[in-house]
């Protein structure tokens, strides 16, 4: 049976990111797969990367030695056959919790040789989600694409070949009044999340189905 770790990078566990990275996990699950499932921010105190290369030295080459709340994390992942990793976009980057779990999760396996380049052998699809209140159509020339783009990179570098699904113009919260947000058209959010959002969920499923059917 494939072992598949679906990570919520975001702090609120039933909304957009969290509800996309259910619905892939759920997909692979339909495939017959196991699904080790995490929230960042309900697990331990953790930090990103503390920089003591003790990763670097034998015996834990390519294994992170800092043993906080995401030592569970990694350790799912090193044993995984496939990443569901979900994050919502805040201020253009992913979320804080994202970036740690990205910086340990990365810098472990990279050697600073020449060759090989990075101590993981074995390749596993990732499946990178981001939601957004930003527009998709606005990630191209704000940045976004370009700032995925070299996640993107890194990931398929030191951890596997990995897909993008992006949900951007998302309903952020249920009630827009109560925090006087003039700029939102509050009606269209709710309709797109009626109609746009569920087929976002269907295609998350799908993704998730051929992680573990037919792995890219």
């Amino acid at each position: 049976m494939k072992k598949i770790v679906a990570v919520n990078g975001s702090p609120r566990t039933g909304w957009n990111t969290a509800t996309l990275v259910r619905e892939a996990a759920e997909g692979a699950r339909a495939e017959g797969a196991e699904i080790e499932r995490f929230d960042l921010y309900r697990l331990e105190r953790y930090t990103g990367c503390i920089s003591c290369f003790g990763c670097k030295l034998p015996p834990n080459e390519g294994r992170c030695i800092c043993r906080d709340g995401l030592a569970p994390v990694l350790d799912a992942i090193r044993s995984a056959d496939g990443l569901i990793l979900g994050t919502p976009n805040y201020l253009g980057d992913i979320s804080a919790g994202t970036r740690a779990l990205y910086e340990r999760l990365i810098f472990q396996s990279l050697t600073y040789r020449t060759d090989p380049r990075s101590y993981r052998t074995r390749k596993i699809p990732v499946l990178l989600i981001m939601t957004s209140n930003a527009p998709e159509a606005y990630y191209g020339p704000a940045g976004y694409m370009e700032m995925l783009d070299g996640y993107r990179k890194s990931l398929e570098g030191f951890v596997g070949p990995t897909k993008l699904l992006i949900a951007g113009n998302t309903l952020q919260v249920k009630d827009y009044s109560r925090f006087n947000w003039t700029m939102f058209d509050q009606e269209e959010k709710q309709k797109r999340r009626e109609t746009v959002f569920p087929e976002e969920r269907k295609h998350a499923f799908a993704l998730g189905e051929e992680m573990v059917r037919t792995p890219w």
